[in-house]
């Protein structure tokens, strides 16, 4: 049989679409006794008879005397059968022979590292899917199936580590080109975070998740994640009752009393009313045995807005002598929440200007200041500019998730 006939055949019997080497070489004849044999090889493997197959493809092998080109001619009716049948060692060793040799043309051999790949992958041998993976890589850069499959193998053979190694920077630089990160990276990422117990990470997987794929199990998910992350820092705590409220996610009482309590003890009463008004009007406070407490609360709120009024003056005067203006973010805050939006908002900034202990809660409280004041593309502006790894850039990203998503289902109703 001539060799060109059998590339013919062989063509159309290679798993996983991958295309046959084409030798650089001039055409050569196969000896005999190898064309009888690869000839009976692929007979046997169209009739779906793998194991007569491989037997005529190892009587091949075994005849003394082969040529280079009968060796070569021989690894490709093998990676053919071994391919067929799911033999992830035969195939490998194969397409192994194959790369190696000069007659595979550079296109080739790059199709037979992602057939090793793929092939590897089906097979659930994870650690050769990795090295087939990074072999291509190495020689041929990044391909999105194989980028994906790398993910999903470090994943699945519960490497977390290097799974979260893998596609922290990965999915950074696709949102930093402007691309979407794939939602299964996603996932992967942050359900590895969070088996690791990294908090951090797994609640920034989830933000990204609930910006490029707006579902509520993600927001419940993302929500859970901010309560229970024992990373974030205890001037955040206001803030994260703040997000859970505005996306409807607080139900107890014992939840708008702290939340009330923590405002009072930050010096904002009125935002401290604000919160627990909303209590009282979805009929969660008021009620029960806890009503005559909280009925106390509020009146010791209303009090202090009473004397914060009176000082507001004073503590303006004193903040602007101040060496940091951290006092002038919050007599800024309580002129917003009082309803001078205007001089509020300008003290805010000046606060910011002069220094803060944590610019990035400064510009997240700014933001909500100014959404306070009826200016929500400004504090989607503003809230753009949190950055920060300590949560206060994810809840940044969130108050703009909900903002822009009412946005949209206003102008549903229009």
């Amino acid at each position: 049989m001539s060799s060109h006939l059998l590339r013919i055949t062989l063509a159309a019997c290679v798993a996983f679409s991958v295309a046959q080497p084409v030798a650089h070489a001039a055409e050569t004849t196969l000896s005999a006794g190898v064309a009888t044999a690869l000839q009976q090889a692929q007979t046997a493997l169209a009739g779906h008879k793998y194991d007569q197959a491989m037997s005529a493809v190892n009587k091949a092998d075994a005849i003394k005397g082969n040529s280079e080109y009968d060796t070569y001619v021989i690894a490709q009716m093998r990676a053919a059968v071994a391919s067929q049948t799911g033999n992830l060692a035969a195939a490998t060793a194969a397409y192994d022979k194959l790369i190696a040799s000069p007659r595979t043309t550079k296109a080739a051999k790059e199709q037979m590292l992602m057939s090793e790949a793929t092939m590897a992958y089906k097979a659930g041998n994870y650690p050769a899917t990795i090295q087939a993976i990074q072999r291509y890589q190495h020689d041929y850069g990044n391909s999105p199936v194989l980028d994906t499959l790398l993910a999903q193998s470090y994943y699945l053979q519960k490497d977390y580590q290097g799974t979260v190694n893998l596609l922290t920077p990965r999915i950074a630089a696709e949102i930093k080109s402007k691309k979407v990160p794939a939602e299964a990276q996603l996932q992967m990422l942050a359900a590895s975070a969070t088996a690791l117990k990294q908090d951090t990470i797994s609640t920034h997987a989830y933000v990204l998740l609930a910006t490029y794929y707006p579902k509520k199990e993600y927001w419940d998910l993302l929500l859970h994640g901010l309560i229970v992350n024992p990373k974030i820092p205890q001037a955040l705590q206001l803030d994260v009752y703040r997000i859970r409220l505005a996306a409807g996610n607080i139900t107890q009482a014992r939840d708008f009393m702290e939340m009330t309590e923590i405002a009072v003890q930050k010096g904002m009463p009125q935002l401290a009313l604000d919160l627990m008004n909303q209590g009282y009007s979805a009929g969660i406070l008021g009620q029960g045995a806890e009503a005559s407490r909280q009925a106390r609360l509020k009146a010791l709120v209303e009090k202090d807005i009473a004397a914060k009024k009176t000082s507001i003056a004073a503590d303006e005067a004193t903040a602007l002598k101040a060496k940091t203006g951290d006092a002038l973010l919050t007599v800024g805050y309580n002129y917003v929440s009082f309803g001078d939006a205007s001089k509020g908002l300008d003290l805010m900034q000046q606060a910011i200007a002069k220094g803060v202990s944590n610019v990035n809660l400064a510009r997240l409280q700014l933001g909500l200041a100014q959404l306070q004041a009826g200016q929500k593309d400004q504090a989607i502006e503003t809230l753009n500019t949190v950055e920060g790894d300590d949560g206060t850039h994810d809840i940044a990203q969130l108050w703009i998730l909900k903002l822009k998503s009412a946005a949209i289902h206003q102008a549903s109703k229009k």
